[in-house]
């Protein structure tokens, strides 16, 4: 029985953990609906706590609860609502009256929990730090990404070379993104798939002024993701990096894009 007792504690502290996660997931995701481009620290944010919760029973200490919470809080804070001149309707009362100052307090708690705790923990707080140092100072904030896309905590330093190579992209600086996306879709990462660095390494080709290579790449995404089926041998459903990829490649190149694989019809059930 006292067993059974200990066993039943920790399932319910990992699924008050695991709801907690999928709230954050849901809000997010919300605020990032329709919105064409991945917004730099917010995917991580969602990515990160994703992975939090699928390592939960390996770290059941008391420490490395406490880490997760204080990490968990960084992040609340680097999520929160930012004022707007036009707010969306329904949305949640702005905590921050611009980005810089939400990423100002943002950065305080993350150097807090780089601070006090041992990886994997203080590498993702570093990934942020850098992330949310962007809208503080741009080039320390790009020194310290790239000083975490080098580390062995292999998620943290993915996302940080994916937001490394998006500010550069940002910035006018399509060379070096470039070299970055190529170098994420060529790991094979389930962090940031093949299919994102290649999406993002299409958009960059694009204001290269390399319309065929940034063709190539968007065919062969949706290509893909229209013959991909699943165990059961039906069609997989189409990632939101496909549906942006068809959009776009129908733009530059409606001729390549009539060329495709014909979409699957959707599937409506046995009624």
């Amino acid at each position: 029985m006292a067993k059974y007792k200990k066993k039943r504690a920790r399932e319910l502290q990992h699924d008050k953990f695991r709801d907690t996660a999928g709230r954050i997931f849901d809000r997010v995701g919300d605020r990032l609906e329709g919105q064409g481009k991945t917004i730099l620290y917010v995917l991580g944010a969602v990515v990160l706590l994703a992975v939090l919760v699928g390592v939960y029973l390996k770290w059941s200490n008391r420490k490395a609860d406490e880490a997760r919470r204080a990490l968990g809080r960084a992040i609340a804070i680097a999520t929160a609502p930012v004022a707007t001149a036009s707010p969306a309707p329904g949305a949640l009362a702005p905590a921050y009256a611009s980005e810089k100052d939400r990423a100002q307090n943002a950065i305080a708690e993350f150097e807090k929990v780089a601070a006090k705790y041992g990886d994997p923990y203080k590498t993702e707080a570093r990934y942020f730090i850098g992330a949310n140092l962007l809208y503080v100072d741009r080039e320390k904030g790009m020194n310290e990404l790239a000083e975490v896309s080098k580390s062995s905590v292999a998620e943290a330093a993915t996302l940080a070379k994916f937001a490394l190579a998006q500010a550069k992209e940002e910035d006018g600086k399509y060379d070096e993104a470039a070299k970055l996306f190529s170098e994420l879709a060529s790991q094979k990462s389930e962090v940031v798939t093949p299919e994102i660095a290649n999406l993002r390494l299409a958009f960059t080709y694009e204001k290269q002024g390399k319309k065929a290579e940034a063709a190539d790449l968007l065919f062969n995404i949706v290509d893909a993701a229209r013959k991909a089926k699943d165990a059961d041998g039906q069609p997989l459903p189409e990632s939101t990096a496909a549906r942006e990829a068809g959009e776009e490649l129908q733009k530059i190149d409606a001729d390549r894009y009539a060329k495709l694989t014909p979409e699957a019809p959707p599937d409506n059930g046995p009624f």
